[in-house]
């Protein structure tokens, strides 16, 4: 069964890490194109690749998929979103799911799920996941963004530090040595999220905030500014998204290429 959703998938052809990443092999399929896939199988209204290059344009028609040609100087992928909604005309009321295209492995369960939370909560604007994190190291890896939240499931803070800090347990000038308390929890933030329309293009007109400036992650710009965020654990593992060589063999290794 379908899902009442849109699914617009960015894709920068330039990567400061892996260059022409959308475009990157993965056992004989370009990683965009499988990310595509990936999303169709949740069965949306539709899924829009919307990138900034002709070449991502050309390999994404030839498999058959949906795709547009953006503006180049979007400052995210939120705004190129955007324009896709905005070209569609989408309605205000309706619900659009923005996967990073540098996610070939997402399990289409979760991008369900997102969209569920926003379909059977109708006062809520924009939902997004996460995953506990077991293991020290991704509690302190930078590039591992952290989320905590509210009892009510509601984003308090999103960081690229290890939050919460366990006073006691946790050693600011030697991160090797802390421990991770039993009785604490860490998450970590997976980037997919479930806007209706209005929500998104209110957070696009939005001037860049102070904490986004500081920690570069752009929804803290959505909590600096009161646009409310739901939190829900992924009914699936999610495989983290490919940002360097390192994790294109990850992807290749899981998708059997060895």
């Amino acid at each position: 069964m379908g899902v009442q959703c849109h699914v617009v998938i960015p894709a920068r052809y330039q990567s400061v890490r892996l260059p022409g990443k959308p475009l990157a092999d993965i056992c004989g399929t370009p990683m965009i194109v499988r990310t595509a896939q990936q999303a169709h199988r949740a069965k949306p209204l539709d899924v829009i690749v919307a990138t900034d290059d002709e070449r991502v344009v050309e390999v994404v028609a030839e498999a058959g998929l949906e795709v547009m040609l953006t503006d180049p100087n979007h400052p995210s992928g939120s705004d190129r979103v955007m324009e896709v909604v905005e070209t569609r005309g989408w309605p205000d009321d309706a619900i659009v799911i923005n996967v990073q295209g540098d996610e070939p492995l997402i399990p289409p369960a979760v991008i369900r799920q997102v969209a569920g939370i926003l379909e059977s909560h109708p006062a809520l604007d924009v939902a997004t996941l996460c995953e506990p994190i077991h293991d020290k190291h991704s509690v302190f890896d930078p590039n591992v963004v952290k989320v905590v939240f509210g009892s009510d499931g509601m984003a308090l803070y999103f960081s690229r530090a290890p939050i919460p800090f366990a006073r006691g347990h946790f050693s600011t000038s030697e991160p090797e040595s802390a421990v991770l308390p039993a009785q604490a929890q860490w998450w970590r933030h997976i980037g997919i999220y479930g806007f209706r329309i209005a929500a998104l293009r209110r957070f696009v007109e939005l001037s860049v905030g102070r904490l986004e400036s500081v920690e570069a992650l752009e929804q803290l710009r959505m909590l600096e500014h009161g646009i409310a965020i739901h939190v829900d654990e992924a009914s699936e593992s999610v495989p983290g998204g490919v940002d360097t060589p390192e994790d294109l063999d990850h992807a290749r290794r899981a998708l059997g290429s060895g």
